[in-house]
């Protein structure tokens, strides 16, 4: 239901929003396949790993039996990884590895220096997935373990950072449920996704481990290797992996129907802070702020205003960006979303239906 109260804010509030969101923009920064080389994972993870049941001493063996299924693909004078998905040529990789692929014309290395000419049969931007064919039927198609690995246990990442082809590195899972922001510049018309629920490893990812196999200690896919944070900004060894049940699932869709579907509700938001309350003169120092909305989306529709405070979904308390990015994966486009707002010292409750995401 559309709410009675849908004035228009005040010039204050949108010069405050409008500073919000340049920090808010400038706040991190993670690169999804550019940048220099992360170091190895610390001692204190290599002992972790030798110490979990499959530990260090396991790793040669599961490399001989999984290499063979992870690729490297060459896109101009670009390069990625890739893993192999179905026996009958289908390749997973992220959809910024073959993004400038002209006609979606790729060539895949196999492990055994054999190569061939692949095509993008379709891709998705938000959740950072393609998929390739190749014409082959013999392909050793990696094992995918769609339950999310344990925080501790061992990380082995498989690529080829920068051209080094068949590159072996081990850390542990660092982190579940990730949220990376939007960042680096952004062309005109160009959009960009936040990447959410990531798997955090220290298993090195570099250049070129995009599209790459992050393993468990049983050689089983865990995640489909992303990004990771340079070093320039502080970082050691901070690299992530789109789990592998999003990245199965997104890739089924594609050799379905050739697209992913996204709920989408034409809200940017960040998480609400005590300095921002501050900036604000706000009580309320939880929830997610509302910085913009789509013309015409579904919340926009419904009377959300930037300057609202977002601090339930469909009854579950929302406390920051993440939470609200996490969430909204879990909706489908045509159910309806509830959303508790905080507006002018008072909750009120506005109900919408989510849409697909616009191409």
């Amino acid at each position: 239901m559309r709410p009675t109260n849908t004035r228009v804010r005040g010039r204050a509030l949108v010069v405050t929003l409008a500073a919000i969101l340049a920090m808010v923009a400038s706040a991190f920064f993670f690169i999804p396949g550019k940048g220099s080389d992360l170091p190895g994972g610390h001692h204190d993870a290599a002992a972790a790993a030798a110490s979990s049941p499959a530990g260090l001493p396991a790793v040669p063996g599961i490399v001989r039996r999984v290499e063979p299924s992870v690729v490297t693909i060459l896109v101009g004078e670009q390069l990625g990884s890739g893993v192999i998905y179905k026996r009958d040529g289908i390749i997973i990789t992220n959809e910024h590895v073959v993004r400038s692929a002209s006609d979606g014309k790729v060539k895949v290395v196999f492990a055994d220096g054999r190569q061939e000419e692949g095509q993008v049969k379709a891709s998705d931007a938000v959740s950072d997935i393609a998929v390739v064919k190749v014409a082959r039927d013999d392909l050793p198609a990696a094992d995918f373990q769609t339950e999310l690995p344990e925080v501790g246990s061992l990380a082995i990442a498989i690529g080829s950072p920068l051209g080094f082809e068949n590159s072996i590195t081990v850390g542990v899972i660092s982190g579940l449920n990730r949220t990376l922001p939007v960042t680096g510049e952004q062309k005109q018309g160009e959009e960009k996704y936040p990447a959410v629920d990531v798997i955090q490893t220290d298993a090195a990812i570099s250049p070129g481990n995009s599209g790459g196999a992050l393993l468990d200690g049983e050689g089983r896919v865990v995640g489909i290797n992303e990004a990771y944070v340079p070093p320039a900004e502080g970082a050691v060894s901070l690299g992530f992996a789109i789990p592998s049940a999003t990245a199965s699932d997104a890739a089924d869709q594609l050799l379905r129907t050739g697209k992913v579907r996204h709920a989408y509700l034409g809200l940017q938001v960040t998480t609400m802070t005590p300095e921002i309350a501050r900036q604000l003169s706000d009580q309320v120092t939880s929830g997610v702020l509302v910085l913009r909305t789509a013309p015409s989306g579904p919340a926009d529709k419904a009377g959300v205003l930037p300057g609202d405070i977002i601090r339930a979904l469909d009854g579950t308390p929302i406390a920051s960006n993440e939470e609200y990015l996490s969430r909204l994966r879990k909706i489908a486009p045509g159910d309806e979303v509830t959303l508790k707002v905080r507006r002018d010292a008072r909750d009120i409750v506005i109900t919408m239906k989510a849409t697909d995401r616009p191409s």
